[in-house]
């Protein structure tokens, strides 16, 4: 990254802080102490080996799962002190595109894409049509309105389902391993995809991921997780954590074991 995108970073005001967050399943404490800051505009990578919990930090962001202790702030409001209105106010401003892309199969894209704006708003048929061809359009799905999730490609399925999280006009956008199942070639337009949404929205995204090649080629903000001391042992860029690792393991997650031999 250039000195020019560096700053490009800069400055920004936090989209979410979270401070002292322990995640448990009953008396299992999976992670302790987790704070960090995910900025307006990051595209911020959740990583860390299998079982570290990256999946579960996800549902306490997204109020999917009550933390056993600590704050999860947006603008100021801590969301699990929050009011159940205030709450639900909050999710508004969420998009989430789970792995699977969880879209109807009985429906089509363009009722798929629909349903949100259905629910939450008070658009005409005619506006909610404009706007789903609009935001199907904005992820290279236009003039498939009409196509079933059997008739397209596991990554137009990805596709059509950022389009349903994108409905909202969300501030910020969750995924949850976002390339699992596509192609190398598919990943990439996925990752490509992600970079142009969210500069040219303004976007703040949120990305668990474990795919090296989509850490480095979007992530300018990361947390990594490490499941043997059960708590966060590095944030910062990934690519700043590739040439100055904080702990072996970092060095080793971010080379895939390579790091030893290069460093």
């Amino acid at each position: 990254m250039s000195g020019s995108e560096d700053s490009k970073f800069s400055g920004r005001e936090p989209a979410i802080d979270v401070r002292g967050l322990e995640m448990s399943y009953g008396s299992f404490v999976l992670m302790r102490d987790l704070n960090f800051t995910i900025n307006r505009g990051d595209i911020f990578i959740i990583m860390g080996g299998s079982g570290c919990g990256k999946s579960t930090l996800l549902k306490h962001l997204v109020g999917l799962k009550r933390p056993a202790r600590g704050q999860i702030i947006y603008d100021g409001v801590s969301y699990w002190d929050a009011e159940p209105e205030d709450q639900e106010r909050l999710k508004r401003r969420f998009g989430i595109l789970f792995q699977s892309g969880a879209l109807w199969s009985s429906m089509t894209l363009a009722e798929n894409v629909a349903m949100p704006l259905e629910q939450y708003t008070d658009l005409s048929p005619a506006q909610i049509r404009e706007l789903v061809s609009l935001k199907l359009a904005l992820v290279g799905l236009g003039g498939f309105e009409e196509f079933y999730p059997s008739e397209i490609s596991g990554g137009m399925k990805k596709r059509a389902g950022l389009a349903r999280a994108m409905a909202l006009d969300p501030d910020i956008l969750f995924f949850d391993e976002p390339s699992a199942g596509l192609d190398p070639i598919s990943a990439r337009l996925l990752d490509d995809l992600i970079i142009e949404l969210s500069e040219s929205l303004g976007t703040t995204v949120v990305v668990v991921t474990h795919e090296l090649a989509s850490i480095f080629a979007i992530g300018n903000n990361s947390v990594f997780l490490d499941p043997d001391v059960k708590t966060m042992t590095a944030a910062g860029d990934p690519k700043l954590l590739l040439r100055e690792p904080p702990d072996p393991k970092v060095l080793n997650f971010l080379t895939r074991g390579e790091g030893a031999r290069q460093h």
